[in-house]
């Protein structure tokens, strides 16, 4: 009885504590209105990547505990993602259908109180988002086994759309099936890219099904739920979404498979992030051919100081020329003095330069 009692207690304390909670959030959502006014009479963006960053980065560094500071960033996305619905709705386009991890990695992002707008395609996302009809577009731009995601690279390079954010999400694959067991599957269905990251399983346990590419892994799982004799590659949402069995969990090759996912829009309707502290620049550039030219492209960065997190080539479909564009993270923001200079140097050698992008790194 007593153990009841203080069960009682605690729970009538926990109680107290959301309403509480509550009411301060209630509070957090009146001054994000009031910020929201000024906003408009000013002509000034909602969004600011930046500043959310910023905050949680001030949280979890001031976090006392017992919550886990990991917890901290998905918790207050869904706050300000409330808050910033009352001031305007916010449009994404994503690879769909429901269930997809790219609509998990815009969830992620932005929160769930968003105006969600599936893409059957890529190169739908980036049409939707040029057109206006999304305000922000998420696009997986590199896995952590196969490495850069060609489609999204080369529409980056021929599109005006350019990079604000970025969110990278751990990826589970399973096995998905309207049957509760893998006999009498004919075939796979999936998107190319998790094919390729679930390959080796599917040589050992399907060696004889089909692997059929299609758009994304929610369309998959939604052909496998009207097809027994498919089985799709998807996530744990996709399951359920679909109502189909988890015939086989985690069936990627890499126990730590991750997928990074950029957040685009048009930069005459947003300009590019302020610095956060710690940031990233994307760029895509191209070199004559001549002896020395790669060479010439790390010089600026070692002599003022700027590490190069990420470098990928691409053929540039010149004709046969074999011409590459090459795609560089670099680790700072242009604001900073060292990194202007870096860029400026970078960019008086290179045939073609671009920057993508410069935003705050995943906080998540």
């Amino acid at each position: 009885m007593a153990d009841d009692s203080a069960l009682l207690s605690l729970r009538d304390q926990i109680d107290a504590v959301d309403r509480e909670l509550l009411a301060l959030i209630n509070r957090r959502a009146g001054l994000a209105q009031a910020v929201g006014e000024i906003k408009k009479r000013e002509g000034s963006l909602v969004f600011r990547p930046e500043r959310e960053a910023k905050v949680i980065a001030g949280l979890k560094s001031r976090n006392p505990g017992p919550l886990m500071s990991d917890n901290i960033a998905p918790i207050w996305r869904e706050i300000m993602s409330a808050c910033r619905s009352l001031e305007t709705p916010t449009r994404v386009a994503y690879l769909g259908p429901a269930g997809t991890f790219s609509e998990q990695a815009a969830l992620g992002f932005f929160g769930s109180s968003i105006v969600r707008v599936p893409a059957a395609t890529i190169d739908e996302v980036f049409k939707l988002t040029s057109a206006g009809a999304a305000d922000f577009g998420v696009v997986p731009v590199e896995n952590s086994t196969e490495g850069g995601v060609a489609r999204t690279l080369d529409l980056l390079l021929s599109t005006p759309l350019f990079i604000i954010g970025e969110t990278s999400l751990f990826v589970r694959h399973n096995l998905l099936r309207a049957l509760g067991d893998m006999e009498g599957i004919e075939a796979v269905v999936a998107h190319p890219q998790a094919l390729a990251q679930c390959q080796g399983w599917l040589n050992q346990h399907l060696p004889k099904a089909e692997r059929r590419p299609v758009a994304s892994n929610a369309e998959g799982a939604r052909l496998a739920a009207q097809d027994s004799c498919l089985a799709a590659i998807a996530s744990d949402r996709a399951s359920s979404e679909y109502g189909l069995h988890i015939v086989s969990p985690a069936i990627q090759d890499d126990a730590h498979n991750r997928t990074r996912f950029a957040i685009l829009t048009q930069p005459e309707k947003h300009p590019s992030p302020r610095a956060s502290g710690n940031d990233c620049t994307s760029l895509v550039v191209s070199v004559l051919n001549r002896p020395g030219a790669l060479h010439d492209l790390v010089v600026p960065l070692k002599t003022h100081g700027v590490s190069m997190t990420r470098f990928e080539s691409r053929p540039a479909r010149s004709g046969g020329q074999w011409e590459y564009y090459f795609y560089m993270d670099l680790q700072g923001h242009p604001d900073q003095p060292h990194v202007t200079q870096a860029l400026k140097e970078l960019r008086d050698c290179c045939a073609f330069f671009k920057v993508l992008g410069t935003y705050p790194i995943d906080v998540h």
